[in-house]
């Protein structure tokens, strides 16, 4: 049977975000298919770093040349190597990652683009960076056969931006992981809280690499104008450093709420759902998203949110979440104060949210992606 090339680089390169993505869409095209083979490529590793496979069907094919160096010979000089050398032939080629590398010609490609932000919001992104990815994205969604968007935004952006017919976009919604559950365990609640230095006061939670994007210096100020409505509440920010980080962390000093403010570093998969249950609540105020995963996370684990008007967020909150323009500062401090101090409007929104998340799941994720790869690549 001709088998399915899909990077995974991604997976293997990163611990949150895209690779989180990459790992849990792999794991579930696993539960779904056990038949078509799937050739696993991996930019700078080996066969022996890797983990298990998910399937009998599936096969590692890694190199130990590095993203960066790809990024060089594919898209800097343009040198025509098709990714075929590396998997093997392959009846279609799955890019999870923006970018598309050579094929051989006659190879279908799927390119999933997961937002625009570094043209929406272009001062949330390194200046290399975003030099790099206006050259090779646009390019890469018009060499690809056929393009997937994490949302309805960002299939918006791709036709509004780089001019894509509509119908060569498909939007792929994404899942949430089935451990992202309530988790009422006292003990547990402690153990984790100790695990990352969190303090024992109540707390907003926060997710996501430490960016402006994520929007953080207006949360912080938020909390520092609710004043006595929540002097006892701490922030708790969840996520490594990123770029354009040093004016998140000069807020902290700048507001006088050093004591209040706990930014955690990297926090593991498996601790996620206890520190959204723990939580008061979710804020989530990013200023752009191609999907929002914490929205979903925190709606399954019972946890109310705050989070963004802009881009893919009202799409994946629906009416679960109190949502706010995220450069508006007043507005945010108010729906915070409103998760705070209304119990009934706490109750409904729980109640709303996990409606909400049940909807998302892994498995209709990878039965579309399926369906998508059948009309691409008729046999497989």
């Amino acid at each position: 049977m001709p088998a399915i090339g899909i990077d995974t680089t991604a997976a293997y390169e990163q611990s949150a975000g895209i690779g989180r993505y990459v790992r849990e869409l792999i794991r579930a095209l696993a539960a779904e298919d056990s038949i078509t083979p799937y050739r696993l490529f991996v930019a700078g590793t080996t066969r022996d770093r890797l983990p298990s496979l998910p399937g009998p069907n599936f096969a590692w094919r890694p190199t130990r040349i590095t993203p960066l160096w790809f990024a060089r010979l594919w898209h800097r000089l343009q040198l025509p190597l098709p990714v075929e050398v590396f998997t093997g032939r392959v009846r279609l080629f799955h890019a999870t990652d923006f970018t598309l590398p050579p094929v051989l010609p006659g190879t279908p490609t799927l390119l999933t683009v997961h937002d625009l932000s570094f043209v929406r919001a272009p001062e949330t992104a390194t200046p290399v960076l975003k030099v790099y990815l206006d050259r090779v994205v646009p390019r890469s969604v018009a060499r690809a056969t056929h393009v997937l968007a994490d949302s309805q935004a960002t299939k918006d952006d791709l036709i509004a931006l780089y001019g894509t017919s509509p119908d060569k976009i498909t939007v792929l919604l994404s899942g949430v992981s089935a451990h992202f559950r309530p988790v009422e365990d006292p003990a547990a609640r402690r153990e984790v809280r100790a695990r990352y230095g969190i303090p024992p006061q109540p707390y907003i939670f926060s997710v996501g690499t430490v960016q402006p994007r994520k929007n953080y210096a207006r949360l912080m100020e938020a909390l520092a104008r609710l004043g006595a409505d929540a002097a006892g509440v701490h922030l708790v920010i969840a996520g490594g450093r990123g770029w354009l980080d040093s004016p998140i962390y000069g807020a902290v000093k700048s507001l006088g709420l050093e004591s209040r403010v706990h930014f955690t570093g990297f926090v593991e998969d498996a601790d996620l759902p206890t520190l959204y249950s723990d939580a008061l609540c979710l804020a989530y105020p990013s200023l752009y998203e191609g999907f929002g995963f914490p929205v979903l996370e925190a709606f399954a684990c019972g946890t109310p949110v705050v989070s963004s008007t802009l881009s893919s967020i009202p799409e994946v909150a629906g009416d679960a979440a109190l949502l706010v323009d995220p450069y508006d500062v007043d507005a945010l401090a108010a729906a915070l104060r409103r998760l705070l101090s209304e119990p009934r409007l706490r109750a409904d929104l729980i109640a709303r949210g996990v409606r909400q998340a049940s909807q998302f799941t892994w498995a209709r994720t990878a039965h579309h992606l399926r369906e998508i790869y059948r009309q691409l690549a008729p046999g497989v």
